[in-house]
């Protein structure tokens, strides 16, 4: 594993954010009709990446009713996401544009309630997408079945699509190709769905709740005074993508440091999480980084964050051990 050292971490906040006003919620329910739907492409960010293939399975009462797919032509290949895959230029050079895939693939959707697994990432594409090529953004709520496991299976580490498969003992493999996967999300989902079913689960439990900051008391009494978390002051807004809100506050206050829910002139850091799901979120901003913001033009001495720096603190005592 490659660790970024903090001097050089935080360029990566000043990277212009993705603002999506319009997306969807990202719920925690337990439908029976759906459209799950899985894309693959040419790399992770939708600003520089292509969309290859896109697939949706329409779900009625828990039953498969109909199936979209198509690959989608560009020039952007390279040998990995063929390998990867087993889509090859030729394959896409003779299939439609993303222009003339996009109405079709909306009509299939229509307004029903989107499941996907790691869905920020294919919602995200298509929502960007929508707006460059349609003038119309992609709205619709969806449900993440890789969020949901998170919550589900909290005993277990891994909850990626193909660990989701194996333990849950479904047949075939996760093939990298947009069907394939959108039918094995589904396999999941219903398994989810029969699971939370069987042991009297309600989705809407799953939901996070709320973390106090003055509830995470330190199970330390001994702290590296030389760490860069030590005595300082955290705050976090967004969902983080590796860890909860709380976990990342107790590792905090098990390095000596303090918590806070709300920014003030005491505030040393505010840590950025996924603002897609920030219900404060206002022209791409939580009112918290804004805050933070208005703090730094009256030099206060806070600075705005990202997750990856966040790790990168946290990990430097272990990286001074092992040194």
């Amino acid at each position: 594993m490659i660790i970024l050292r903090i001097s050089v971490s935080f360029d990566d906040d000043k990277l212009p954010k993705m603002q999506r006003p319009d997306k969807g919620r990202s719920l925690f329910e337990n439908f029976s009709s759906y459209v799950v739907v899985d894309i693959e492409t040419t790399g992770l960010d939708a600003r520089w990446n292509d969309i290859i293939e896109v697939a949706a399975v329409r779900v009625e009462n828990s039953l498969i009713v109909g199936e979209f797919q198509t690959l989608v032509y560009s020039r952007n290949l390279d040998e990995f996401i063929t390998e990867l895959t087993g889509i090859t230029e030729e394959m896409l050079s003779t299939s439609p544009t993303l222009a003339d895939v996009l109405p079709r693939f909306n009509e299939f959707v229509g307004d029903s309630v989107v499941v996907a697994h790691n869905a920020n990432f294919d919602i995200n594409f298509i929502y960007d997408n929508c707006v460059d090529l349609l003038g119309d953004a992609f709205k619709n709520d969806f449900i993440d079945t890789m969020r949901v496991s998170r919550r589900l299976f909290k005993e277990y580490s891994s909850h990626t699509l193909a660990s989701l498969v194996k333990r849950f003992g479904i047949s075939g493999n996760v093939e990298h190709r947009a069907l394939a996967d959108a039918l094995k999300t589904y396999e999941c989902y219903e398994y989810m769905r029969k699971y939370a079913a069987d042991n009297n689960i309600e989705f809407s439990s799953l939901y996070p709740k709320d973390v106090r900051a003055r509830d995470i008391l330190a199970d330390k009494t001994e702290f590296d005074e030389n760490a860069l978390i030590f005595g300082k002051k955290f705050v976090f807004t967004g969902i983080l993508e590796k860890m909860t809100r709380k976990e990342a506050m107790q590792i905090v206050v098990d390095m000596g440091g303090n918590c806070a829910d709300n920014i003030n002139k005491k505030t040393n850091f505010l840590v950025l999480g996924n603002n897609d799901y920030c219900s404060t979120i206002k022209d791409g901003k939580s009112t918290k980084q804004k805050t933070a913001e208005s703090y730094q033009l009256l030099g206060i001495d806070i600075q705005v964050i990202s997750e990856n720096v966040f790790y990168d603190m946290i990990s430097e005592v272990g990286e001074k051990r092992r040194g």
